[in-house]
């Protein structure tokens, strides 16, 4: 899913923008290798039924509790948001239940960040089950489809990369950011080798140190978090390692490497991707055929959903 509705939650004057990037991140998907014979690509705001169920689940979750969501505390932080953000921030963790709930899935992958997101998501799908559908408020997750739930209590798995932080300087409270297009911290796949080397070499590693002679911390830098990431060769990373904790061995020659790594795995991809930059129609299509797959099942998991809660009239 291309989820350009949330987007409009920090950009509703920049309508163009999300617009653009809908196809920049069709165009991503594809040149990673996303096959739309087995992934069904579409766009959110396509979706009728997510919107609708946006609004039924949202009687479900006090707001408190959705204060209480620590993705939207360190998104009003790191964005510097204050209290300048619209009504429709805090209804997108609502947004993303129904993103979810909407296809009835029994597994879903995530990011670190996004955990509290998919915990909310099962409460969601806990109280509905037992408001809505008579399961027991003492029923395993795993059982509230056998005893009648219509939704399944899904499970959260995470990757082995779990946040991808960014390339730029920690936040106001000292934590690292993750890596965000809007935060101005990320690496495009799009990028050349020129930018790549750029924004490698702009990274931030440890303030404390001065020269290459100077002892490092591998601990929360980000240039070995990259390399732990992307670095296929173990040996050369775990020495590495030893000589920056001891002095031996500088940013420079450690960011050189990593480069050429990010290089390596970048250019293809910015290459298929240019490909498909000259064939829109096509990627259109992919998007049109895969929406209209993703509307059947959400429509009927609508139906299903007003079913259950008796404002199916018609």
């Amino acid at each position: 899913m291309i989820a350009n509705v949330q987007a409009l939650t920090t950009r509703w004057d920049r309508v163009s923008e999300v617009h653009q990037q809908v196809i920049d991140i069709a165009l991503d998907y594809l040149a990673v290798g996303l096959d739309p014979k087995r992934s069904t690509l579409f766009i959110q705001s396509e979706i009728p039924a997510i919107a609708e169920l946006t609004i039924f689940f949202s009687m479900l979750i006090p707001y408190a509790r959705i204060m209480r969501n620590p993705t939207i505390k360190d998104e009003i932080r790191d964005k510097g948001l204050g209290d300048h953000y619209p009504f429709g921030f805090l209804l997108y963790p609502i947004n993303q239940v129904a993103d979810i709930l909407a296809f009835r899935p029994h597994v879903v992958p995530v990011g670190e960040d996004q955990v509290p997101h998919l915990e909310l998501m099962r409460e969601v799908a806990r109280r509905f089950n037992q408001v809505y559908c008579g399961v027991s408020s003492h029923t395993d997750d795993e059982k509230h489809l056998t005893e009648g739930g219509l939704f399944p209590i899904a499970e959260t798995v995470l990757g082995r990369t779990r946040r991808l932080i960014g390339v730029g300087a920690p936040g106001p409270d000292g934590n690292l950011l993750k890596m965000s297009k809007s935060l101005n911290n990320a690496i495009f796949l799009s990028d050349d080798a020129d930018t790549i080397k750029k924004k490698v070499f702009s990274m931030y590693t440890d303030p404390t140190r001065i020269k290459p002679t100077d002892k490092g911390t591998i601990e929360n830098n980000p240039l070995w978090i990259f390399h732990d990431t992307f670095n296929p060769d173990k040996a050369w990373v775990d020495e590495a390692k030893a000589k920056y904790l001891a002095g031996q061995i500088g940013d420079v020659a450690c960011k050189q490497k990593l480069t050429d790594i990010l290089v390596e795995l970048i250019t293809p991809i910015a290459r298929r991707r240019a490909q498909y930059e000259k064939a829109l129609e096509e990627v259109m299509h992919v998007l049109k055929v895969g929406t209209d797959k993703a509307n059947a099942t959400a429509t009927q998991t609508l139906r299903l959903a007003k079913e259950a809660m008796k404002q199916w009239y018609f």
